[in-house]
């Protein structure tokens, strides 16, 4: 209930947000109207239209997005010719033709709300419908809570209902503003005289509306503008309402989900809740030993039971085995891995499962791979099946698309290891990479309470190569870096990227850690995408290894690059997908990794040139 409160207070901020000013001269063309007949009919349609959208967008991927342009160009007609009519009131007679009925009626119904009521109401709300489609609020840290649940929650009334809360907070605090603004409005008419010059003003400001939302103003310069920042207020909302730290119950008992304190050493995983590359000391948190400090052999009392194995129900299809279950699995050991085949944090661990799968195989171990995809392209069956055959990963892969398997671990994190007995019961778990004596230590004392005999107390020796070689964590300096707007950070232009439309960039010089585009892109939620076949995408950083998830057009053509790093051909430091002089291709969507330096680590310009259109950038990563 708590989260539902906080969404809304979240839309009531956005009437202090510039993103918010788009959508306004719609609204005020319903001064001086019954409210109930005219505006509140609007303000619903826009905040139903909003959250229907924005919810086939958190769980649906890219083909929403897309689709919802569709809608978006005719909505942006629409409101175009309800603009021209309140400017040219002649206009109207000849408006009621078949083909622009719609519009007219629309028209018609705003300046005429007095007659036919039931036809001013559903001309309300479809007004409200294309003002919904149109409203692209900033993303601040409620809105991005919403949709990183809804993206990783999968389809549900909860998302649904959090953003309908979310755009009814904001539809409260612009009726609030109608009301105001509406007592002016009416005031100057009766005091003025100039009712039909304001009311052509209202026409003209929802003209300049329009043009403004169809060049990308609107998420544009609107979500980069400081006339009203609402971010401090919302992240004060989200501190209060979303503690970092939560308890939630899992079948069996109590298990806590772990945000791993920033600190030295340790794990580095990916957290499911802000999707923010962490690094920490894998310690346990106050009052639960959640990772246990392994003893020798004999220390069973050291593995806490933390609860029953929820079951493995919901997987949109299992790969490598058929489905299998909790009570199928009673009287093995097993290890379940949650990953994502675009992760270098679960990349770099999979070796390890690998050889955990091999080796004990024979002594009852059962390991099991969930899928939980990040991006929407990791959805892709056909994508997850090339990443397994390529991993060479021969143990069950159940895709768990629709995060069901992930919700019933109550899991957040990727990669994340969880150690269940043969009696069914969760009794260890690891979060991210490393400390990978220690969770082979416990797969051995796993199997001899068991019963298990003749096992093998050394550890595997993984040498693993590529991007799957172990981090030169020592000299990481640069963090998980996000290209699609809903995550990205540090980019070289203040303002920010243009987003959803079509824009050219032009190269600037970036300090450490600040990335930016040359060229033709658009820049979309999840990715950048190339319009034309001659742009780059650049980055100062400090590291070891550069990594960079990318993927074809639609078409999926492969897309031709070249690498340089500090202006040259990056040599004997080339990544495992390009050669000595930089040269390489985009076949697929995956992780790419571009640089491996072969002398000492230091501040470097890394720069990606592609030499064919429609090339997708994710995310960059490091090692």
């Amino acid at each position: 209930m708590l989260f539902f409160v906080l969404a809304y207070l979240g839309g009531v901020l956005t009437i202090v947000s510039p993103c918010i000013l788009p959508v306004l001269p719609f609204v005020f063309a319903r001064a001086g109207q019954p409210f109930l007949r005219s505006t509140l009919p609007m303000l619903v349609g826009m905040a139903a239209t909003f959250a229907g959208v924005a919810t086939l967008a958190a769980v649906g991927g890219g083909w929403a997005v897309q689709a919802n342009e569709y809608g978006r160009y005719a909505a942006i007609v629409l409101l175009a010719i309800f603009g021209v009519v309140l400017l040219f009131p002649a206009l109207s007679d000849y408006l009621t033709r078949p083909l622009v009925s719609l519009g007219a009626r629309l028209s018609q119904s705003a300046d005429k709300s007095t007659r036919g009521g039931g036809s001013a109401i559903a001309a309300s709300l479809l007004l409200g419908v294309a003002t919904g489609l149109l409203w692209a609020p900033c993303a601040g840290p409620v809105l991005g809570l919403i949709l990183t649940g809804g993206a990783l929650q999968g389809a549900n009334v909860g998302t649904t209902l959090l953003l309908l809360a979310y755009a009814l907070g904001a539809a409260t605090s612009l009726a609030l503003a109608l009301l105001i603004g509406g007592k002016v409005y009416q005031t100057m008419k009766r005091s003025l005289g100039v009712g039909e010059w304001l009311r052509r003003g209202v026409g003209v400001a929802v003209l300049v509306a329009v043009v403004a939302i169809a060049l990308g103003l609107d998420t544009g310069f609107l979500t980069q503008a400081s006339l009203a920042s609402t971010n401090l207020l919302e992240q004060g909302l989200v501190d209060r309402f979303h503690p970092q730290q939560r308890t939630a119950d899992n079948a069996g008992g109590s298990m806590k989900s772990v945000v791993m304190p920033a600190g030295g050493g340790g794990s580095m995983a990916m957290t499911g809740n802000d999707q923010m590359m962490i690094s920490g000391n894998p310690a346990a948190t106050s009052g639960n030993s959640m990772i246990m400090a392994m003893k020798p052999k004999g220390a069973a009392e050291q593995l806490p039971v933390e609860g029953q194995m929820p079951p493995l129900d919901g997987a949109v299809q299992w790969l490598n085995s058929g489905p299998l279950t909790a009570e199928q699995l009673k009287g093995k050991v097993v290890l379940v891995d949650f990953w994502t085949y675009s992760c270098i944090n679960c990349l770099r661990a999979i070796p390890y499962v690998e050889a955990w799968a091999e080796k004990y195989k024979d002594q009852g171990l059962v390991v099991i791979s969930v899928h939980s995809p990040e991006f929407a392209f990791e959805k892709n069956v056909d994508n997850v099946k090339k990443a397994i055959s390529d991993l060479g990963i021969t143990y069950p892969v159940a895709v768990d698309n629709n995060y069901a398997i992930w919700r019933a671990f109550d899991n957040e994190y990727w990669p994340a290891h969880y150690f269940i007995d043969a009696k069914g019961q969760i009794r260890h778990h690891h979060f991210g990479e490393g400390d990978y004596d220690q969770s082979e230590r416990v797969i051995q004392q796993l199997l001899a309470e068991a019963g298990k005999t003749g096992i093998s107390s050394d550890i595997v020796d993984v040498k693993a190569t590529g991007a799957e070689a172990a981090s030169d964590t020592a000299n990481v300096q640069s963090p998980e870096t996000y290209v699609g707007y809903s995550r990205s950070q540090n980019f070289v232009d203040d303002k920010g990227t243009v987003n959803d439309a079509a824009h050219d960039y032009v190269a600037a010089t970036p300090k450490l850690n600040e990335w930016g585009l040359t060229g033709n892109w658009t820049v979309g939620p999840e990715q950048a995408t190339l319009n034309g076949a001659d742009g780059s995408i650049y980055y100062r950083f400090h590291a070891r290894d550069l990594h960079l998830v990318l993927g074809p057009g639609a078409d999926g053509k492969p897309v031709r690059f070249k690498v340089t790093v500090d202006g040259k051909a990056p040599g004997d430091g080339h990544g495992v997908d390009t050669d000595a002089d930089g040269n390489g291709m985009v076949t697929g969507q995956r992780l790419y990794q571009l640089v491996r330096e072969a002398g000492p680590v230091g501040d470097h310009t890394f720069e990606i040139h592609f030499l064919d259109p429609r090339v997708q950038a994710f995310a960059f990563t490091f090692g």
